[in-house]
C-alpha cells in the first residue's frame, strides 16, 4: 500500500503531472520506515529568490511517532527540487532509524508529552507576529537532541524537553561549530 501524501503549493499551480509525479515518488518513503503517520509535501515557486536557480522550492516532511525529519531543495525546475530532496530525505530516514529506531527505550511515547501552549497575543504596535508553530516536545537528551536538530535541517536552533532535568531548553549552534545550551530560569 503507497502512503498517502499531501501536497501543498504555494505560488505555484499544481497540474496532474506534478500531483502524480509527487505521489510515484514519496508514496514510496513507506518503504524506507513503516510507522510514517503523515508524509506533506510543499511546493513553491519563491520570485524573489536571489539566484534564478533557487527560485523552486520542494520540502518533504514525514511524521511519526516520535520523530519528524524534513528535507528541502531548490532547483530551477520543480521536478528537479523534488528529485533532489528524495534522497536527501531518504538519508535522513536512514540515519534516524540507524541512531534511534531501535535503541530508543525511554517509553514515552510523543502522544504523552503535553502541547506548548500558546502564548498570550499583545496588541502593540511593535513587530508583528505572522506565524505561530505549535509542536509536540519528546523528552530526549542533549546529544539526542543535536541529531534531531540535524535530521530537521535546522542550522541556527532546536527547543527540546530535556530528559535529565525536565526542562525546557533551546540547543544552539555557534559560530565556532561547537553547540550551546540555553537552560532558562525563572527569576
Amino acid at each position: 500500500m503507497a502512503l498517502d501524501v499531501k501536497l501543498f503549493a504555494r505560488d505555484l499551480k499544481l497540474t496532474d503531472r506534478m500531483r502524480e509525479y509527487v505521489d510515484k515518488k514519496v508514496g514510496k518513503l513507506d518503504r524506507y520506515i513503516s510507522n510514517i503517520s503523515e508524509a506533506r509535501v510543499d511546493l513553491a515557486y519563491v520570485k524573489s529568490a536571489r539566484d534564478a536557480g533557487d527560485r523552486y522550492v520542494a520540502q518533504i516532511t514525514i511524521r511519526g511517532k516520535g520523530f519528524i525529519l524534513r528535507a528541502e531543495e531548490r532547483s530551477d525546475d520543480i521536478f528537479t527540487a523534488l528529485d533532489m530532496a528524495l534522497p536527501k530525505i531518504q538519508r535522513r530516514i536512514k540515519r534516524y532509524k540507524g541512531k534511534h529506531y531501535h535503541q530508543r527505550g525511554d517509553g514515552v511515547s510523543a502522544a504523552e508529552v503535553a502541547d506548548i501552549l500558546a502564548g498570550e497575543e499583545e496588541d502593540s504596535a511593535g513587530p508583528e507576529i505572522v506565524r505561530r508553530k505549535h509542536f509536540i516536545l519528546t523528552p530526549m537528551d542533549e546529544m539526542e537532541a543535536i541529531d534531531q536538530m540535524e535530521l530537521l535541517g535546522h542550522e541556527d536552533f532546536f527547543l527540546f524537553l530535556n530528559a535529565n532535568s525536565g526542562q525546557i531548553n533551546v540547543l544552539y549552534k555557534r559560530r565556532d561549530g561547537k553547540y550551546g545550551v540555553i537552560e532558562p530560569e525563572i527569576a
